[in-house]
């Protein structure tokens, strides 16, 4: 009895979250060729694309469907190519105060960003840095076109100006211990300060944060938009481009890393920043550390079974489609369809720690699809952890249980980084097996 009351009351306290905000807009399905077009004419795959008189005869749909479809499998075949990028050449810092850019237009939101604004203008707020670059996926929007991330730099020895001169550092400043980072990438619309405390905490284990503002997200939204809707879409192709974006932004900023000395990488994503996450480290073995809060194996199964998507399935119902259609039209970007890439060759034992949180009443991220995602891990023989949580998908940042879905992520993301500087120290220790060089191994892998 008690378990039916509290799954009633979470669904219930789920669905009133999901529902609060009235600004969701209905578009009509588009297929977007023109927006992954310029990927496929630049490799080969140009004779992919339908026919001008397919896209102008609408009693022809099912023809455009089925090319987007071949389209999809395609790229699924040529993934490395997809999901690659030309290294961008003008990274560069910027400072500058921090903005929310809400997404929504309640009372308390807008009083927030007010609020902000305010102690910026009065010079009550710290200014912040921020990684900027030109994303080598490029769209008619150049503000998105200029990526964001919020920079946390784990402070060092060099620059800890309030250490005593002559005192130890603390060991996580040690200078002989690896740079680690972490790239973060918080959920689907939002505003410009979520998951700013999950760096901050990072920094204290002593690994720098590079917080990314997503495609269509903060300041990177077009100015005609309230919400990050381009991002996920009913259209297709803008769909594919805006993850395919992601996951080269958040290789470019592992470049960007390195170029500081940075070794050790990974990466955490929420919702649908665990997807782009996913297809990120599949593509990319520089990324060892992933947490993947809240998970799913299908994009289309996602956005068609999803309460917060709700609007876009209406679009996409509307046009005709099905469930299966749709996870055809977005098979590309569908985490399942990259289990192999994603455990990749091991060389030197060297293989990926994951972490896959999901909630037991979740109605964004159906309970079904975590599993699959729960089960394939199980199946793989990779390293990784799962967590459960009590709530749902917005509950999660609702007290009490944020602050348990934080220790999840926390605890994980703190005991993996230390296993890759052990696995650094037994590394040297077997190129070096001098005692001097074991006594500074142990030192380093402890810290």
């Amino acid at each position: 009895m008690f378990r039916d009351w509290y799954a009633r009351r979470m669904y219930s306290w789920e669905t009133r979250l999901t529902t609060r905000d009235e600004n969701r807009v209905v578009r009509p399905l588009e297929w977007g060729f023109e927006w992954i077009a310029p990927f496929l004419e630049a490799n080969g795959f140009a004779n992919a694309l339908p026919g001008p008189e397919v896209l102008r005869d609408p009693p022809r749909r099912t023809a455009a469907e089925a090319a987007m479809v071949r389209i999809n499998q395609l790229l699924i075949r040529n993934s490395d190519k997809f999901f690659g990028y030309r290294r961008p050449t003008d990274f560069r810092l910027e400072e500058r105060f921090p903005e929310l850019f809400p997404t929504n237009v309640r009372p308390e939101t807008l009083a927030r960003d007010a609020e902000l604004r305010e102690q910026a203008a009065a010079g009550k707020l710290a200014p912040a840095q921020f990684l900027r670059f030109t994303s080598p996926e490029r769209t008619p929007y150049p503000e998105n076109d200029l990526v964001n991330a919020r920079w946390y730099p784990a402070p060092h020895p060099s620059t800890r100006k309030t250490r005593v001169p002559g005192a130890p550092a603390p060991a996580h400043q040690a200078p002989t211990r690896p740079k680690q980072a972490i790239v973060v990438l918080p959920q689907w619309n939002a505003d410009g300060l979520s998951h700013n405390a999950l760096c901050a905490l990072f920094n204290r284990m002593g690994v720098s944060a590079l917080r990314l503002s997503k495609p269509y997200h903060d300041i990177r939204r077009p100015v005609e938009l309230e919400r990050s809707d381009y991002a996920v879409s009913a259209n297709i192709g803008r769909t594919l481009s805006a993850c395919r974006q992601a996951v080269v932004d958040i290789r470019c900023c592992l470049d960007w890393l390195e170029e500081q000395g940075y070794e050790h990488f990974g990466v955490l994503g929420t919702s649908l920043g665990s997807c782009y996450a996913f297809l990120a480290s599949a593509h990319d073995p520089r990324l060892r550390v992933n947490a993947f809060n809240h998970a799913s194996t299908a994009f289309g199964d996602v956005v068609w079974a999803g309460q917060s998507t709700r609007h876009i399935r209406q679009a996409v119902e509307e046009a005709g489609l099905t469930q299966e259609r749709l996870r055809a039209l977005w098979a590309a970007i569908s985490p399942v369809n990259y289990s192999e890439q994603f455990r990749g060759p091991k060389a030197n034992g060297a293989g990926k720690n994951s972490l896959v949180v999901y909630a037991n009443y979740d109605l964004t991220f159906p309970r079904e699809y975590s599993l699959q995602v729960a089960e394939a891990f199980r199946r793989s023989g990779l390293q990784h952890e799962i967590r459960v949580l009590p709530c749902g998908h917005y509950t999660t940042g609702e007290f009490p249980y944020k602050f348990l879905d934080g220790w999840y992520l926390g605890w994980f993301v703190y005991r993996a980084f230390k296993a890759l500087r052990e696995e650094k120290a037994r590394l040297s220790v077997a190129k070096d097996p001098s005692r001097e060089a074991q006594e500074v191994a142990i030192q380093d892998s402890a810290r």
